[in-house]
């Protein structure tokens, strides 16, 4: 006769055996979530060159972050359309916390209002994780442009409407040039470029006279002597080049003033416990002394705070960019 304990031990090798069933059939994705966060690397997209501003301070930040994590973040670069492309991606990627963005002012905050449409909802296609740091721009020019001042730039460029060519590669390049013409009613030829390297290269040769670009990529070879730094972008005069007036000083304006910005988001819909993680491998990373020292030079300044932050601070340089780019009168593409 059999027992009840018997049953009941039949019926508890039958359970495990159709759990164990199931779990087979549900195959890795059951597994994955099973495991904590994160159990394999995590591709970071950077929307702009390798060698730009952005690529430079988001493998910085992502190298410092995967100690934290324990997991390696792997910076893919996908440049294009002002940093368009790789948000594009990074939008419609799962949101698992396993996809990031290395976004900008351009890819988060600019954008809807240079293009005529995009892939994505700029404003609901992202979840804030994490701001970075923000940097100002040098006006600078090739060496052998016949001024020395940015206000003999300036004259030079009123002299010949249309003939002072102006490089870009992201939206503070193309806007910080299109304000500058805008408030001294001049007109520069604006160059399209897909990188700011590829820029400061024809910089650099003469196959353009003006970049107004981010630190990172400016600095470098106006302390090398390679370009000539005549003014920065900033409210104020920044200690990585102390000698350079803004462009208030140097035009006895009020009102110019654009820098660039730099923070990490996640596709919509990313947990937040995953989101908090992040931010915290992100906050851990600006803290370290040898990251702050390796950017100080350059005058980036590196701001960590909450996503929470992040969302408020990014709301406020939509307004901020949308009013830059209606006073430049550039024409959505």
């Amino acid at each position: 006769m059999t027992t009840f304990a018997t049953r009941r031990t039949a019926l508890h090798a039958l359970a495990t055996t159709t759990l164990a069933a199931a779990t087979l059939l549900a195959g890795p994705t059951a597994l994955a979530q099973a495991q904590p966060w994160p159990s394999k690397p995590i591709k970071a997209v950077v929307p702009f060159a390798a060698g730009s501003a952005t690529d430079q301070i988001g493998r910085a930040f992502a190298a410092k972050m995967s100690e934290t994590l324990g997991q390696t973040i792997v910076i893919e670069n996908k440049p294009g359309v002002n940093g368009m492309l790789g948000a594009a991606d990074v939008a419609k990627a799962a949101p698992d916390g396993y996809t990031i963005l290395m976004g900008t002012n351009s890819t988060n905050a600019a954008l809807k209002y240079l293009m005529k449409s995009l892939p994505y909802n700029q404003d609901t296609a992202f979840t804030p994780v994490g701001f970075l740091g923000s940097v100002p721009l040098m006006v600078a020019v090739n060496n052998d442009v016949p001024a020395k001042t940015l206000k003999e730039f300036i004259d030079l460029a009123r002299a010949k409407p249309g003939q002072v060519s102006a490089a870009s590669a992201s939206t503070s390049q193309l806007v910080s040039a299109a304000m500058l013409a805008s408030m001294t009613g001049v007109q520069f030829n604006s160059i399209p470029y897909k990188s700011g390297p590829a820029a400061m290269t024809d910089l650099i040769g003469g196959q353009v006279m003006m970049f107004t670009a981010d630190f990172g990529v400016t600095v470098p070879q106006h302390k090398g002597g390679k370009i000539r730094g005549l003014a920065v972008t900033g409210s104020k005069r920044s200690a990585a080049v102390p000698e350079l007036p803004t462009v208030n000083e140097a035009l006895g304006l009020k009102d110019y003033e654009l820098t660039a910005y730099f923070a990490v988001f996640a596709p919509a819909g990313t947990p937040p416990d995953i989101v908090n993680k992040l931010n915290a491998a992100i906050n851990a990373a600006a803290n370290s002394k040898d990251l702050q020292d390796k950017f100080a030079p350059n005058g980036f300044a590196i701001d960590p705070g909450t996503p929470a932050a992040l969302a408020e601070r990014n709301k406020v340089e939509t307004i901020k960019w949308e009013k830059a780019i209606r006073e430049a009168k550039i024409e959505p593409q």
